[in-house]
C-alpha cells in the first residue's frame, strides 16, 4: 500500500489517498488510535470521491473509526471493459424501451461482485496490517451485493450496514442466508428503481439473529441523515 496525498480536514480527520498495485483508494482515520475499520463500498461505476460517499464515510471517521473504500473495476477512474460497457448499453435501452432488465443485471452485477471480492480482502490485509487501525471491522455501504458476498466468505467482518438500492444477483438472495453477523438494513420506501417487495424478502432471508430494518418515505437518493447517525450507533455496539 503507498500512500499519494495526505490531507488533514477541519474536523480532525486525516484523509489519505493510497494505491495498492492497480487498486486506488482512500482511508480517512480519526486522531485516536488504533481505531475500528469501517468499509464503505460502492457501485454503478461511481467514483470513490462520489460526495454522499465521502460525507459519510468523514463523518464515520470523526466518531472514532477508521473508514475506507476503493474504486472496484469499472468504477471512478477504472477503465471499463467491453464487455461492461456493452451491458450498461444494453441496459440503457432495455430501460428505455421499458423490457425487463433482470438477465441483464444478472450478467453484469455477478461478474463485478466475483472480482471486488478479492479486491476488498486485498485491501482489508494492507489496511490491518497499520497501526493506526485496530480492528474489528464492519462493512456500509450501497452495494448490497458485494456486502452479502463478503459477509459470507470474510470471517474478519463482524457487523455490517446494507442500503436495499440496488439489484441483487440470484447467486447473493442465495447466499443471504449464509449471512448470520448482526444487520442493520435501510429501505427508502418509494425508490422506484427497488422494489420494495423484492428488499422485503432479502431482508427475512438473511440468517442473523440480530437484523434490523429501517425504511423511510422517500426516492433512491433521500435517506434522511440521522440515518447516519443510527447507523455510527450500531457500529457502536458491535464495533467498540
Amino acid at each position: 500500500m503507498r500512500f499519494i496525498s495526505e490531507t488533514r480536514l477541519d474536523d480532525g480527520v486525516l484523509e489519505r489517498e493510497f494505491t495498492l498495485g492497480e487498486i486506488p483508494g482512500t482511508l480517512w482515520t480519526p486522531g485516536s488510535a488504533p481505531a475500528p475499520l469501517v468499509l464503505m463500498a460502492h457501485n454503478n461505476g461511481l467514483p470513490k470521491a462520489e460526495p454522499r460517499l465521502v460525507a459519510r464515510a468523514r463523518y464515520t471517521a470523526a466518531r472514532g473509526y477508521a473508514v475506507a473504500t476503493i474504486d472496484a473495476s469499472g468504477c471512478g477512474d477504472r477503465p471499463r471493459s467491453a464487455a461492461d460497457e456493452q451491458a450498461r448499453a444494453d441496459l440503457r435501452r432495455a430501460m428505455q424501451a421499458g423490457e425487463p432488465v433482470d438477465e441483464i443485471f444478472e450478467s453484469f452485477i455477478g461478474p463485478l461482485v466475483e472480482k471486488a471480492v478479492p479486491e476488498w480482502q486485498t485491501t482489508l490485509d494492507a489496511l490491518l496490517s497499520l497501526p493506526e487501525i485496530g480492528g474489528p471491522v464492519g462493512y456500509s455501504g450501497g452495494w448490497t451485493a458485494l456486502g452479502i458476498r463478503l459477509a459470507v466468505v470474510e470471517p474478519r467482518i463482524a457487523a455490517a450496514g446494507f442500503f436495499a438500492g440496488g439489484y441483487v444477483p440470484r447467486a447473493q438472495r442465495e447466499e443471504a442466508r449464509q449471512v448470520t453477523i448482526p444487520l442493520l438494513f435501510l429501505l427508502q420506501w418509494d425508490d422506484a428503481g427497488n422494489p420494495r417487495q423484492t428488499a422485503l424478502d432479502l431482508f427475512d432471508a438473511f440468517g442473523s439473529k440480530e437484523k434490523t430494518l429501517h425504511a423511510n418515505l422517500g426516492g433512491h437518493t433521500g435517506t434522511p441523515w440521522f440515518e447516519l447517525e443510527d447507523g455510527c450507533r450500531f457500529l457502536d455496539r458491535h464495533l467498540k
